[in-house]
């Protein structure tokens, strides 16, 4: 059977940016995405320039049974050797101010759907020679903070799980790398969300096509924890909490207004 790339959040910004890559690396695709986000278009553009296979799946993976449901239509139908799991939610708000659906949304679709993507596309995975999976957290993942308090939390719970993972399946044809991409200008609201952040939002900045690249490298190396921009990374390992945090809550608190 043809190997197939599974990338979710493929409509826009990282996770397009991931679908080209592995299209120019000939890898055939299986994209995910919201309705109505312009995946069909994305799928023909990249099967007409790449000469690759792409299928769609349009679906809300904030939602359990509509994970279920995709990972029931790839299992029955494709052989997946990679497997991204992108989709992700932030946003900066008073925890006071946090309704419940927008925890939850944050809580589901960082949390919920890549873990029970992953559990149930395993056995699919372990039957190749060489398997990958890449989940993406942030480097937000490295520190508490406020303002934004439970989408940080959401990313460690990936950083976590991804590492524990990748050690307990070392002795399997799976390979589990984490990466923890800073900010990216991938469209007109982040880019003004850096902006407000002044010096430190620009530097840790990286444009998306780039850091796709170098994930798809490290993943393809087997590498377990992806530094996209190592001294933001390494900064944010080694300062103390009791520096790190107030320096991080002042930079989200500009970003409230």
């Amino acid at each position: 059977m043809k190997n197939y790339a599974l990338i979710t959040g493929a409509s826009k910004g990282l996770g397009k940016c991931f679908s080209t890559e592995l299209a120019k690396r000939k890898y055939n695709l299986i994209l995910v995405s919201l309705p109505d986000e312009g995946l069909k278009e994305t799928a023909i553009a990249l099967e007409e320039q790449h000469s690759v296979e792409v299928h769609i799946h349009e679906t809300d993976l904030g939602i359990k049974e509509n994970v279920l449901n995709l990972a029931n239509w790839v299992n029955k139908n494709f052989s997946v050797n990679i497997l991204i799991n992108n989709a992700g939610i932030g946003g900066s708000k008073h925890f006071s101010d946090a309704k419940e659906d927008y925890l939850n949304d944050i809580i589901q679709l960082n949390v919920m759907a890549p873990t029970l993507l992953t559990a149930e596309l395993l056995p699919n995975l372990k039957n190749k020679e060489n398997a990958y999976i890449l989940n993406v957290s942030s480097l937000a993942a490295l520190s508490p903070m406020a303002y934004k308090t439970v989408y940080p939390a959401s990313k460690a719970f990936i950083q976590s799980f991804s590492r524990g993972l990748n050690r307990e399946l070392k002795h399997t044809p799976v390979s589990v790398s984490v990466v923890n991409p800073g900010g990216m200008k991938t469209n007109a609201e982040t880019t003004k969300r850096l902006n407000k952040q002044g010096f430190i939002g620009q530097i840790a900045s990286r444009k998306p096509e780039i850091v796709a690249r170098y994930c798809i490298n490290g993943l393809l190396m087997k590498k377990e924890v992806i530094k996209v921009n190592f001294l933001s990374w390494l900064f944010l390992k080694t300062a103390p909490s009791w520096l790190l945090i107030p320096i991080l809550s002042r930079r989200i608190k500009k970003e409230l207004g």
